[in-house]
C-alpha cells in the first residue's frame, strides 16, 4: 500500500550517485534532450570532489593512458579514454576560466579550491536541465520488460525511494566504491549488480596506506612523522616517489601507489638510495672511522637511520663499528639491504583511509564503448564502481569523467 501511495514520475535516464561519474553522464545524456534525473543518499554534493587533493582536486592528470590503470580487464579502459580524454577535461576547466596549475608527472590541481569543480558541474547540469533528487534513499529497483519480443524497445526500470516511484529507460550506476565511509560511501552499486546476477571481482582497500605486526615495527613507532625518498617495488611493479612512517606503518605517495598491487603475504621491496650506490659510499670511506649510522644520515632522516641500523645490524648479526672495522662481506650485506630492505605488510589501514576501491563491477560483463551492461539492456555502470582503478596523480577523476562521457552519449 505504501508504494502505492508515492508519487510517481517518468525519465528517460536515472542514474543513481552524483558524485564525478554521475554528474559527468547526466550532463552529457541531458545535452542530448534527455530527461535526467540525479540521485545521491547524501546531503552534500560530490564530498569526495571536494576533500581531493588537499582540498584542491587533482582533477586529472593530462599524461593519462590504459597503463595508469588495474582491472581484470586491463583494455577495458582503452575505448572510453580515448573519446574523452584529460585534454577534453581541460577544455571545459578552461571554458569555465577556473585557473590551474600542474604539481609534476601532469598531475593538475585548482588553483584555489575545488569546490571550483563541483560548481562547474552543477552549472553543466543545469544547463542540460538535470533534475536532482538528494538525500534521497533507493530502497528498490525493479526490471520489467513490457513486450518480450522487442524487449529492447519495452524495458522500464522501477526506483522505489523514500520520496517516489521513478520510471526509467535507462538506469546508471555510478554509487562509486566503499572507500571514506565517513563521507557516504556504500555497497549499493554491488548490490544492485548481484540482484541482476552481474559479476563483482573482489574488493579491497587501494591506494592506501600499509601497516605492520606490532613485534615488526616496534622500532619505527617512533619515527612517525618521518619521510624519505625510496623506490619501492612488489608484484612487478615498482614507483619511486616519498614513504612516510606513521604510528602504525609506512604510508606516503610511493606505499599508496604499491598497495594496489600488494597482496596479503607479500613483502615489498624498498630502495632507500634509489639516485646512490651504497657499496660505492662503503668504499669510499672505507678506511673512515666514522660508525656506519653517521654515515648514512648523509643521505638519509637521521631518526630513520637510527632505527634502521639497530634493526638491520642485529638481523644480519653485524656489531655496529667504525667503518675502517667491517669486513667488506659485511658492507656488501648492509649495501645490499640498503637496496632492497624487504618487510611484510600485515595488513592495510582500510576503507576508512583508502582513496580508492580495488575491483568492482566485471569488465567482462559491460560494453567498452558505452558502458552497458551486456547482460540488462539500459543498465550502465560507470566510475569507481566498475572494475578499472588507477594510479594516484589524477588518473581516477579522469576514469569517472571518460566512463561518465561514454554512457551519456547513449542512454
Amino acid at each position: 500500500m505504501q508504494s502505492a501511495l508515492l508519487k510517481r514520475i517518468s525519465k528517460d535516464v536515472a542514474i543513481i550517485g552524483a558524485g564525478a561519474a554521475g554528474m559527468m553522464c547526466a550532463i552529457e545524456a541531458g545535452k542530448r534532450g534527455r530527461s535526467v534525473l540525479l540521485i545521491d543518499h547524501t546531503h552534500k554534493l560530490a564530498e569526495k570532489i571536494r576533500i581531493s587533493g588537499g582540498g584542491r582536486c587533482n582533477f586529472t592528470n593530462r599524461y593519462a593512458k590504459a597503463e595508469n590503470f588495474l582491472s581484470s580487464n586491463p583494455h577495458f579502459c582503452r575505448s572510453a579514454m580515448a573519446r574523452f580524454t584529460p585534454q577534453d577535461f581541460i577544455a571545459l576547466i578552461d571554458k569555465h576560466r577556473i585557473c590551474y596549475h600542474e604539481k609534476k608527472s601532469g598531475q593538475l590541481f585548482c588553483d584555489d579550491s575545488s569546490q571550483q569543480i563541483i560548481d562547474m558541474l552543477q552549472h553543466e547540469c543545469a544547463t542540460a536541465s538535470v533534475d536532482w533528487q538528494m538525500p534521497s534513499q533507493v530502497k528498490q529497483v525493479e526490471y520489467l520488460v513490457a513486450d518480450q519480443e522487442t524487449q529492447h524497445a519495452g524495458w522500464k526500470f522501477i526506483l522505489t525511494t523514500e520520496r517516489n516511484s521513478i520510471t526509467a529507460n535507462s538506469l546508471v550506476i555510478a554509487t562509486g566504491g566503499l572507500s571514506i565511509p565517513q563521507i557516504g560511501a556504500s555497497g549499493l552499486g554491488y548490490q544492485i549488480a548481484n540482484q541482476f546476477d552481474i559479476h563483482v571481482t573482489p574488493l579491497r582497500p587501494g591506494l592506501v596506506g600499509l601497516t605492520f605486526a606490532a613485534e615488526d615495527f616496534t622500532s619505527f613507532k617512533d619515527i612517525s612523522g618521518v619521510a624519505l625518498d625510496a623506490e619501492v617495488s612488489c608484484s612487478g611493479a615498482a614507483f619511486r616517489e616519498n614513504i612516510l612512517f606513521t604510528h602504525r606503518g609506512l604510508s606516503g605517495p610511493a606505499i599508496l601507489q604499491i598497495s594496489s598491487y600488494w597482496q596479503p603475504g607479500e613483502s615489498l621491496h624498498i630502495n632507500l638510495l634509489p639516485q646512490q650506490d651504497a657499496q660505492q659510499i662503503f668504499l669510499t670511506h672505507r678506511q673512515s672511522a666514522m660508525v656506519l649510522s653517521n654515515l648514512l644520515t648523509h643521505y638519509l632522516p637521521k631518526r630513520f637511520v637510527q632505527a634502521w641500523c639497530s634493526v638491520m645490524l642485529a638481523q644480519l648479526s653485524i656489531t655496529a663499528q667504525p667503518m675502517s672495522q667491517y669486513r667488506d662481506s659485511e658492507l656488501r650485506q648492509i649495501a645490499d639491504t640498503l637496496h632492497n630492505w624487504q618487510i611484510v605488510p600485515s595488513g592495510t589501514v582500510g576503507y576508512k583511509k583508502a582513496e580508492v576501491t580495488l575491483g568492482g563491477v566485471d569488465t567482462h560483463e559491460l560494453s567498452s564503448k558505452t558502458m552497458e551492461s551486456k547482460r540488462v539492456p539500459g543498465l550502465y555502470f560507470i566510475g569507481e564502481v566498475v572494475d578499472v582503478t588507477g594510479h594516484l596523480g589524477g588518473f581516477n577523476f579522469q576514469w569517472a569523467w571518460s566512463s561518465g562521457y561514454a554512457a551519456g552519449q547513449v542512454v
